[in-house]
């Protein structure tokens, strides 16, 4: 029995791992195209490698741009005001561009739902670190 919960760590843990390294090269794609966010991605890959690799999870929080972002995420769920502005402007824009190149109302409408709830979300949370 034991042997089975083992395999299924390790398992769990390259899971993780493979997450980790996908967010990651997201978030690469994202320093290097600017309409692609690079800290959300980080932040994810941050909390897989939390649950494979905490040396991972350290180089990250440790990096000299994203980390103090990822770190006042992680530690106290403030998100800076400029990242809060982008996000909801990018929110916008991109709905904006929904409503102009898809003919179907009930799609725009869920959209809109989601990322006005998700934009509400965002602008609640506080902008230091508490």
């Amino acid at each position: 029995m034991n042997r089975s919960h083992e395999s299924h760590s390790a398992w769990a843990r390259w899971l993780y791992r493979g997450l980790a390294g996908l967010f990651i090269a997201l978030g690469a794609i994202g320093v290097i195209l600017p309409l692609v966010p690079t800290t959300p991605f980080l932040i994810v890959a941050a909390w897989a490698a939390g649950k494979s690799s905490p040396a991972l999870r350290r180089r990250l929080r440790a990096h000299p741009r994203y980390g103090p972002a990822l770190v006042r995420w992680q530690d106290h769920g403030a998100v800076s005001r400029r990242a809060k502005i982008l996000a909801i402007t990018l929110m916008g824009a991109s709905w904006v561009m929904l409503w102009f190149t898809v003919g179907r109302p009930w799609l725009i409408a869920m959209v809109g739902l989601f990322m006005a709830g998700l934009a509400s979300y965002l602008a609640s949370r506080p902008e230091t670190a508490a």
